[in-house]
């Protein structure tokens, strides 16, 4: 029998959970460790060294594992940016300097030597400074990016339902990932589940007639993410119920949103609501992903909506090889750069390529800022990754 924990208990329940993952790897105190990354880059020199580029939405947390398959309501698949809980409108050089610090902390496991990180860092910078070239040609995918989109190709219902909730069936089963909710949680569920936006938003997911129906069978709190624990997060399952009574199932997340840590630009306009500025930043960097979400309200709290579909997938790093590394490295920063390039014009692309093609050192071909600010928070978060796992250790004995 699941264990019922309140909902005003469940943060301090899940702090543990996530002090558990930062302590996997290096890599993993990276991915949950975002404030600290804005915090050391803050306060260390090579931060003043970044280079200020054009007032865009950025991701704020580029990550290795935020960088994935995503599918649009006609099931066409593109690589994009798919978590943008943290995005602002700021300086892109913050989002291609995180995702080559965490594929340098995802190679510290491949016992790869350390030529392997420069040459990655240099295909970072290039990959992503052709991204804002008239003639950027399309370059072939790594093998992991391929075998990840493929991967994604073949992916239906049956699949996410297996992975998400145990079986195809209209339940979510409660245990260890789903935990129960309340009456008062249920009901604002449902409530919200019938506005207007999220039914519209339901309806276009299955490319549903306005006249079809929305049924929600089972909802759950979702024990998921790492930074994120503790906040309001459910699992709803719901169906979308023809004329004929036929039914189509689905998976609905709802995440609450909340402040960013990312620094935003001085003359950034951005929604006031942390769940809006989320599906605006989403909608500019990853179309396919941000024209399936809705900001909404939830318990007093702002919520993201999202459709979830069985081709969203993460790309999970465990071992590279050398070749690898480099090749995946390519393709993300890719990615992060056309999804930046969109929201320019030619101007101001040729302008933001000129200052990061002009950055670049004498012996290395990379910008020296994106080398020495790796090298420097690389160092940081090692040192508190350490000290992290000590504490965490004499937590356990004690």
């Amino acid at each position: 029998m699941t264990r019922y924990i309140k909902p005003n208990q469940r943060k301090a329940a899940l702090d543990g959970t996530r002090q558990l993952k930062m302590a996997r790897s290096t890599h993993a105190y990276v991915r949950g460790n975002t404030a600290k990354f804005y915090e050391w880059l803050a306060q260390s020199p090579v931060g003043a060294a970044l280079p200020a580029g054009p007032s865009i939405w950025i991701c704020g947390d580029c990550h290795v594992g935020n960088l994935g398959p995503v599918a649009d309501s006609d099931d066409h698949i593109e690589i994009e940016i798919r978590d943008l809980d943290q995005t602002v409108i700021g300086n892109p050089a913050h989002d291609i300097l995180r995702l080559a610090l965490s594929l340098q902390t995802a190679i510290r496991g491949s016992d790869l030597p350390g030529v392997v990180s420069a040459r990655m860092i240099e295909a970072v910078a290039d990959s992503y400074e052709r991204a804002f070239l008239p003639d950027d040609a399309v370059e072939p995918e790594s093998d992991i990016v391929r075998t990840v989109r493929r991967r994604a190709l073949r992916r239906s219902w049956k699949h996410l339902a297996r992975e998400r909730i145990g079986d195809a069936k209209p339940t979510i089963p409660l245990g260890k990932r789903y935990w129960p909710i309340d009456d008062a949680e249920r009901e604002a569920l449902h409530a919200l589940i019938h506005t207007p936006i999220v039914t519209s938003l339901a309806l276009t997911a299955f490319n549903s007639p306005d006249d079809c129906k929305v049924h929600i069978h089972d909802a759950a709190y979702w024990r998921k993410g790492c930074s994120s624990l503790g906040l309001l997060r459910y699992a709803v399952l719901i169906g979308v119920e023809d004329a004929k009574g036929a039914q189509t199932y689905g998976l609905i997340d709802i995440k609450e949103a909340i402040a960013s840590v990312a620094p935003s630009t001085d003359d950034a306009r951005m929604p006031g609501e942390p769940a809006e500025r989320v599906v605006a930043g989403a909608r500019a960097l990853s179309p396919h992903l941000g024209n399936r979400m809705v900001a909404a309200k939830l318990l007093g709290k702002s919520v993201i909506v999202r459709e979830l579909l069985p081709q969203d997938l993460k790309i999970e790093i465990e071992q590279f090889t050398g070749d690898e590394a480099i090749a995946s490295a390519r393709s993300l920063a890719r990615v992060v750069g056309r999804a930046h390039a969109r929201q320019m014009d030619a101007t101001t692309r040729d302008k933001w390529h000129a200052a990061l093609t002009e950055a670049h050192g004498r012996t290395l071909d990379a910008p020296l800022w994106l080398w020495q600010a790796v090298v420097a928070l690389v160092a940081l978060h090692e040192a508190a990754y350490l000290e992290h796992c000590r504490i965490y250790a004499l937590a356990e004995a004690a």
